[in-house]
């Protein structure tokens, strides 16, 4: 068996034409832009990298985008007047504080401050909460990103046996909770797990999200399961002296020989991750504004 590759890259822009068709209907209907407002502290330069993509992606599908920078050693009282001033902008519909952030600055207490309908990271306690109380919420958008990937494969997910490898509060627990959504029979794998590989092979649906490259090898995959590769680890490059090469969670060779369908790295679930931000910032538009929310790009 050679598994199909599932492209999160070209799943990505069509999630993106999605929004920018929704974007272009709210705008032509309601006189309504949605507006994504991201704040970048100090000058990490793979925050630049992430802020410059999510500027460009957010103008390409016609919302409004506002950046603002802070310099490194801005105290939280500041950073948290900021947050207060977008909470209370009505033409902000998302907000999202790039991370890391400096040190003498806590994570959660920024999430924290965050107006949980506009937290469109779905990092906050309050989402978190409501995902797994069954209410509306915001989700995460990795977790929400391999959703729409399993949904676009399988469709109908009921009754299937899930594992998701990985306990973390990012990832693991929302998409242990995604997949209960859809009524699969779900299990958190974890590094205290027994009998790992023998779980594993047990998986109609194998995500992996614990950051340890190539960890699960093709003897763990069940014959036609769907494996959603989160893991991103960069190595030196084996061929190419002083650059890098990415590797998943998921040894792709062997995986590939067994699966059905598998998510590459590079090019499977990160692509999806903001593509979900701006459906998540359109969904949290819509609900603002007590319209209804655009369908497939929801939990």
């Amino acid at each position: 068996m050679t598994a199909q590759v599932i492209d999160g890259k070209e799943f990505a822009a069509r999630v993106r034409g999605q929004v920018a068709e929704h974007v272009a209907k709210l705008k032509a209907d309601h006189g309504i832009t949605a507006g994504l407002a991201v704040i970048l502290v100090g000058e990490d330069p793979a925050s630049e990298v992430y802020v410059a993509a999510k500027h460009r992606q957010t103008v390409e599908v016609g919302m409004a985008s506002f950046e603002h920078r802070l310099p490194a050693d801005v105290s939280e009282e500041d950073l948290f007047a900021l947050i207060d001033q977008l909470n209370a902008d009505e033409t902000v519909h998302g907000i999202l504080c790039q991370f890391p952030v400096p040190d003498h600055l806590n994570e959660r207490r920024v999430v924290a401050r965050i107006d949980p309908a506009k937290d469109v990271d779905g990092l906050s306690v309050v989402n978190a909460g409501l995902l797994a109380s069954g209410e509306k919420g915001l989700v995460s958008c990795t977790p929400l990103g391999c959703l729409m990937l399993l949904r676009d494969q399988l469709g109908n997910m009921s009754g299937k046996e899930a594992v998701v490898i990985g306990r973390s509060n990012l990832f693991g627990k929302p998409m242990g909770q995604l997949l209960l959504k859809e009524s699969c029979t779900v299990t958190i794998a974890h590094s205290r797990t027994q009998d790992l590989a023998e779980v594993c092979k047990r998986a109609d649906i194998l995500v992996a999200a614990v950051g340890r490259a190539e960890m699960v090898k093709g003897d763990w995959v069940k014959p036609g399961a769907t494996v959603i590769d989160v893991g991103i680890t960069r190595i030196p490059h084996p061929d190419k002296p002083g650059k890098t090469k990415l590797l998943g969670d998921v040894d792709f060779a062997s995986a590939s020989d067994v699966a059905g369908a598998i998510t590459p790295v590079p090019g499977g679930v990160g692509p999806m991750t903001i593509a979900c931000l701006l459906a998540n910032t359109l969904t949290a538009t819509c609900r603002a504004h007590g319209l209804d929310e655009p369908e497939g790009l929801t939990a």
